[in-house]
């Protein structure tokens, strides 16, 4: 087996979303050697939303145009890309840190963590089972596969609410099914939901167990007041009830909140010096692009300053 490349930077940024495209951006306008490494292609989730429309200065654009432009603005000062690396293993806690994938050892002074956050299970019988054959969270990348179809999306926040109105695009009929008996979405979200004739909402009601054959064909619900179990007949579930951080590969290594989210202070530093984190991935009252990017502009000038209050010499150069 031949060597492992080693390759030395002032700072690395773990995820390619807003966060950690902003992150990039600032670090290098700081002037500080910096890479950019994520498992999958550059973007994040939002690379998947059909259309955002509270991002300042777009009243009205596709999440992939958007973070494409987001990369670009990165390409122009160089940052190094790595996309598609298989993460083994991220040491964060001595003074160099590592982070090791199949073929590369990256060594570095300062890490900022911006690896995002991946859509709730429900936990409920037949989830997994048909995960793939009618149990899907992204509804960008599979909802024309419901044509005419009835499906349910379960919760009630933003997400919920305008991937139910986007799913009506296709589908003949769109259940929401929410825990309460009013959405968190916001009112404007809310209020295209209500004036949609294809949507009916469940309230009060959570997914108990999904069912079918080779693919889903009903949803168990359960009334949390009365406790009464109903069956609806659907082609698909979309459930929308919250994110998980992913944290696997440093979980235990920092502060973290019960749920797992990082915490970090008003500079985005963590509970190891040294280590930042952006976005999604650390504990935060709102999760949105606008500020993800923020909070990955803050870790990158966070960490700049960082390098020089140390005197650190650049391992980078």
């Amino acid at each position: 087996m031949s060597e492992k490349q080693e390759l030395n930077y002032d700072t690395i940024i773990l995820g390619a979303g807003p966060a950690g495209l902003s992150a990039a951006i600032y670090a290098a306008r700081g002037n500080i050697k910096t890479a950019i490494i994520d498992i999958t292609m550059f973007g994040g989730q939002p690379s998947n939303y059909l259309e955002i429309e509270n991002y300042p200065g777009f009243s009205l654009t596709s999440g992939y145009d958007l973070m494409e432009k987001f990369e670009e603005h990165v390409d122009k000062f160089g940052v190094d890309k790595f996309p598609m690396e298989e993460i083994l293993s991220v040491d964060l806690k001595s003074d160099i840190k590592t982070i090791e994938t199949f073929d590369k050892i990256f060594k570095t002074k300062t890490i900022i963590i911006a690896t995002g956050a991946k859509a709730t299970k429900l936990g409920i019988k037949g989830e997994q089972e048909y995960t793939g054959r009618g149990v899907s969270y992204c509804a960008v990348c599979d909802g024309a596969f419901y044509k005419n179809k009835v499906v349910c999306v379960v919760g009630g926040g933003n997400a919920a609410v305008e991937e139910a109105c986007y799913l009506t695009k296709f589908a003949s009929k769109v259940y929401i099914i929410h825990r309460r008996d009013k959405l968190r979405a916001d009112k404007i979200v809310q209020e295209r939901a209500f004036n949609n004739d294809k949507i009916e909402f469940v309230w009060n009601s959570v997914a108990k167990e999904i069912m079918g054959t080779q693919t889903v064909n009903s949803l168990v619900i359960q009334n949390v007041n009365t406790n009464e179990l109903k069956e609806i007949k659907t082609d698909g579930v979309f459930p929308y009830i919250g994110f998980t951080p992913n944290v696997a590969l440093y979980d235990g290594q920092l502060n973290q909140t019960p749920q797992g989210f990082i915490n970090t202070d008003i500079n985005m530093a963590t509970s190891i010096e040294g280590v930042y984190a952006a976005g999604d991935v650390r504990n935060t009252p709102l999760r949105q692009v606008i500020t993800a990017a923020a909070d990955g502009a803050i870790a990158a000038c966070s960490c700049v300053k960082y390098l020089e209050e140390k005197e650190t010499v650049k391992i980078g150069v």
